[in-house]
């Protein structure tokens, strides 16, 4: 179960002066590109699963993750997540021609035909979004610092995964409270944003 606290920013100020604050504290910056699939029949959104390839830095990493039984409440999101390395060539060749997955040797696309019943039609690619997420290890939290472009817009976040999240939340809101930073509860996943096609879902 991977939780996390979600806290929106609401404007581009608002993310850099943020990042100013925490740039004592800066471990790294990673370049994301997040692309999505689903099964030919709907077969995964049906069942509030998706699945996700994300390529980092120019493509020196790739992973493949599902995530499933999402839920977001007062800031705080959580949901089954499986995770796997792969080639970031074989995922790239995955993007292109979905039906790829068909043949990698994965407990998640094994899973995707078992459990959730993707059919012989197969993925089909949704698209996705790019990100850029900058890494603070601030106060005994593992902060990161989100600046994701969708073609409709940009959104600003600030995420913390926790196994405490009601702790480092408040922790983290009085930090921004402190420093004049507005925020709000974020109320959708990225993912969900990027579907509604809206920056304010």
């Amino acid at each position: 179960m991977e939780v996390e606290v979600k806290l929106r920013l609401p404007d581009a100020a608002s993310h850099q002066k943020l990042s100013d604050l925490l740039s004592p504290f800066h471990v790294k910056t990673l370049i994301q590109e997040n692309i999505f699939f689903d099964g030919a029949a709907a077969e995964l959104s049906s069942k509030f699963a998706v699945l996700r390839l994300r390529f980092y830095d120019l493509d020196s990493r790739c992973v493949l993750s599902l995530k499933s039984q999402p839920q977001i409440s007062n800031g705080i999101s959580r949901a089954e997540e499986v995770e796997e390395e792969i080639e970031p060539l074989i995922g790239r060749a995955c993007v292109a021609e979905p039906w790829r997955f068909k043949s990698m040797s994965s407990r998640i696309i094994k899973r995707l035909r078992d459990e959730l019943e993707v059919g012989d039609e197969g993925l089909v690619c949704l698209g996705g979004f790019r990100n850029v997420r900058a890494v603070y290890a601030w106060n005994g939290l593992n902060l990161e610092l989100d600046e994701t472009h969708f073609d409709f817009g940009t959104n600003y976040e600030i995420e913390c995964e926790s196994s405490e999240p009601e702790i480092a939340k408040k922790l983290l809101e009085g930090f921004l409270e402190e420093n004049g930073i507005s925020f709000s509860n974020a109320e959708a996943s990225k993912f969900a944003v990027f579907r509604s096609g809206k920056l304010h879902y």
